[in-house]
Parts: structure tokens; sequence; C-alpha cells
């Protein structure tokens, strides 16, 4: 399976327990690919970190491997300046430089930093997605306000992403993304550019992107903001390396095995 992620260094607690999870279920070769650059004061991915990823993925097979990639120029020829300084780093809209990037399957899985495996992604991944560019899950919000289709909500989380990137390298749907976030100011700026520039998605069942509560169905489980309403209304940000909140406030132990994995390779 070919997996993506995205960002600077901030995205390595999250990877590892990420990774846990998915080798967790699966033993089959996982080809990992992260992409970062030099920004300003951010601090990049190292090789250090990346070793410790690889290493902890070829414990199940041997054949599984973590790369990182450093696309900086790539990104400096079309920086997303209109979106530059939202509340969402530069890091965020890496993946929409996937298409330019040789090293990179036709197929690969996308996935956010704070998403967690409770079973095996393989069905996931095996999707068949020739007809494609892009496929995932509604937006737990954004499907309610967000949509360019009267009928029929089709407004996806950009989380959990299985990519065609055959396809999106002919339609060029990335390089429109890209023009879109350096040109127009935006809320969530390569989410609402995917939803409103792709020209051929497929939309999946909730259970490989949950994005509220976790289910005894649920393949992946998302770590996203979320609005509470009580008993005032206020957003609330748990990831899953925030080990007392996860416990306390979302009462999800299931994790507990991965999370003590996950702390004595931080404290190695």
């Amino acid at each position: 399976m070919n997996l993506l992620y995205c960002g600077d260094s901030n995205i390595y607690d999250g990877l590892i327990i990420s990774l846990l999870s998915i080798i967790k279920y699966t033993d089959k070769p996982l080809n990992v690919y992260l992409l970062s650059m030099k920004y300003e004061n951010y601090k990049p991915l190292n090789n250090k970190q990346v070793k410790v990823l690889d290493k902890l993925v070829k414990e199940v097979n041997k054949n599984s491997f973590v790369k990182l990639l450093d696309i900086t120029n790539i990104v400096n020829k079309c920086l997303p300046i209109a979106n530059i300084d939202t509340r969402f780093t530069p890091y965020c809209m890496l993946r929409l430089y996937a298409d330019q990037i040789k090293e990179l399957p036709d197929k690969i899985l996308y996935l956010d930093n704070d998403i967690v495996a409770f079973k095996d992604i393989s069905p996931l991944y095996d999707t068949d997605i020739t007809k494609y560019e892009l496929t995932g899950v509604l937006d737990h919000w954004g499907q309610h306000f967000y949509q360019n289709r009267i009928i029929k909500k089709n407004y996806l989380n950009s989380g959990v992403l299985l990519l065609n990137l055959k396809l999106i390298k002919e339609t060029h749907l990335f390089e429109e993304c890209r023009n879109l976030c350096r040109d127009k100011k935006m809320l969530l700026p390569d989410q609402h550019a995917l939803n409103y520039l792709a020209h051929s998605k497929k939309i999946l069942p909730r259970i490989y992107n949950e994005q509220a509560k976790l289910t005894n169905k649920t393949v992946i489980r998302h770590f996203t903001t979320t609005f509470k309403f009580f008993p005032s209304f206020h957003t609330q940000t748990i990831k899953p390396w925030n080990i007392k909140e996860l416990h306390e406030t979302l009462n999800i132990y299931e994790l507990d095995d991965i999370l003590e994995r996950y702390q004595q390779i931080r404290n190695d």
C-alpha cells in the first residue's frame, strides 16, 4: 500500500501513532512517503525521525519503507500566497503538489497525521478509483454548508483521500487547486479547492473517515476539531497524543496498547 503524509516536524507524534495503528492490522508492505519543506521558522521533518519510522514499519514487513521527500523547490514555484497567513500552515497544502513529484506512484492514500486505524485499511486502499481523481468521505460538518451540487451532498473531508495521481495529472486538478490557493483566500484552502475543482470524485462510507465518534464499525477515526453545544457553544480539539483528554473527555481506551508503544518510542 502506498501512503502519503505531509507536514513539518510537528506531525512526528501523529505519524508514530498513525503508523503503529496501521501496522497493527496489516502485515502488507507499506510504501510511506512524507512530504516536507523548508519554510521560514518552521522545522521540516528530518532524517532522524524518518529512520525511527522506517524501522517501525519494517518490524512488521521488511519490504516496507518510509521515505522523506523535500519539495521546497517545487512549492516555491507556486506558493499559496493568498492563504499563507491563515491558521493553517503552508504545510497543510503540500498534498496539492503530489502531481509534481516523480517518485510518487499513480495510486496513493493520503492521510492526515491525526488519523488512527481501528481495523485493516486494505479494503479502503483496494477501492477501484480508475474513473475517479479522488475518493473520500463526506465532511461531518462541511457537508451541510458547502457543496457544489444542489441535490446530493458531495463535500469531502480532505483528511483521508485515495488519490488517482495518474488521472489528476491528466485533468490538471492539483495545478488548478494550487493556482486557486495562490490567488484566493479561503477558510479551508486545500479542502475547498479540491471539493470545488474536482472533476470526478467518489464518496466512501463514513467508517473510512469517522470524524465524530468511535463505533464498532469504524475503520479510521479522524481526530478533527469538532463543535460542542453544551453547556455553551465551543470547539473541541483532542488529538491521539493528548492521552489524558483522550481518556477523560472522549472515553477512548482502545488505543492504550498503541499509546504505550508510542510513549516508549518517544522516550528512547
